[in-house]
């Protein structure tokens, strides 16, 4: 019997040992959105939990038509950071900036945003080790946007990621793959929005990622996989879809006072014209709730594995901190999924 319990608590031992071996593989981080960085004690807590890497939006780069000319839009305002924080810069480019800047101006471009970037990390003393590039470009840009990958490596010396949509990933002979280190394939927003109550969740759903998903095999560059943790109110009147609110969420659309459940439980018809927050709505519109939940990430991490190719190591990035529901995610949760691959 005493040789029998030593055997359980070496073959315990051994499957502790396999575990920690799979998930030290494996990196949680989570992107930050707002301009303001700060953080409240239950989000500074988790992101201390989960391993203190944050993906920090610096600024975005827009187009000015009155001006004619690119510029720096939304600049993060660093407040307080964590100690240990391990901070990734990203620039999200419109492409509509590239539709606009000359060929002959693109390096200057990635001068700017080198610079940029620079600055705001050297104000306080941000050590940073990767740059992710955040731009949905298209076919008339993809030779300027890899150009301005190329010229901004060259200036920034740093590891250079490059986010990725599904459809890049299924037609990358047409839309080609960029200069980069690394992708981070966004997981997420894969179907239109629409007025149809019927159409299925717009944030994931997995019939929408099957029409692409077979292709990561053939993929070239080494892929981290960003994650969804917002849910959405799609605001419709008169068939239309006029708006979209990540404020709206199911603890409002159960006011009985002022919405009617139809056609299921994510969707709502208002009973009377008010204001919601400083939002007007007309009665008769209706709210087409999609949520992410556990459930969700857990279908999207069992997808993907099935598909993603073996690598030695892979960032999981949760979008996002700002506005995270910690009644629905907690560190356990999240380092469950991001350990399944």
């Amino acid at each position: 019997m005493l040789k029998y319990s030593r055997w359980l608590i070496v073959i315990a031992g051994l499957l502790t040992t396999a575990s920690c071996r799979k998930s030290g593989n494996v990196t949680t981080a989570f992107y930050y959105w707002k301009t303001s960085f700060n953080l409240n004690q239950q989000q500074a807590a988790l992101l201390k939990q989960t391993g203190n890497n944050a993906y920090i939006r610096f600024f975005d780069v827009s187009w000015n038509d009155k001006e004619q000319r690119s510029y720096p839009n939304a600049i993060v305002q660093l407040n307080e950071l964590p100690a240990g924080l391990n901070i990734t810069p990203v620039i999200y480019i419109t492409n509509k900036t590239f539709e606009n800047t000359a060929d002959t101006a693109v390096t200057t471009l990635a001068s700017h945003c080198n610079k940029l970037i620079n600055q705001l990390a050297g104000e306080k003393k941000i050590n940073y080790t990767k740059v992710q590039v955040d731009c949905d470009w298209s076919l008339s840009t993809r030779d300027k946007y890899f150009s301005f990958l190329k010229a901004f490596k060259k200036l920034n010396k740093k590891q250079l990621e490059a986010t990725i949509r599904l459809h890049q990933v299924k037609f990358k002979d047409r839309t080609g793959v960029p200069p980069a280190d690394r992708g981070v394939l966004m997981f997420y927003n894969m179907g239109k929005l629409n007025a149809d109550l019927q159409q299925p969740n717009s944030i994931y759903n997995s019939d929408d990622a099957d029409k692409y998903i077979a292709y990561l095999g053939s993929y070239p560059l080494k892929l981290d996989i960003a994650l969804p943790l917002f849910s959405w109110a799609i605001h419709i009147r008169e068939g239309r879809v006029i708006q979209v609110y990540g404020k709206i969420g199911r603890r409002q659309l159960s006011d009985q006072a002022h919405f009617e459940p139809i056609e299921g439980q994510a969707n709502y018809r208002a009973k009377t014209s008010f204001f919601l927050d400083g939002i007007y709505i007309k009665q008769n519109d209706i709210f087409k709730l999609e949520e992410t939940d556990s459930n969700t990430l857990n279908a999207a991490a069992q997808q993907l594995t099935q598909h993603l190719p073996k690598q030695k190591h892979t960032t999981i990035i949760y979008y996002e901190l700002a506005n995270i529901d910690l009644s629905k995610f907690n560190q356990e949760t999240l380092t469950q999924i991001s350990a399944r691959f």
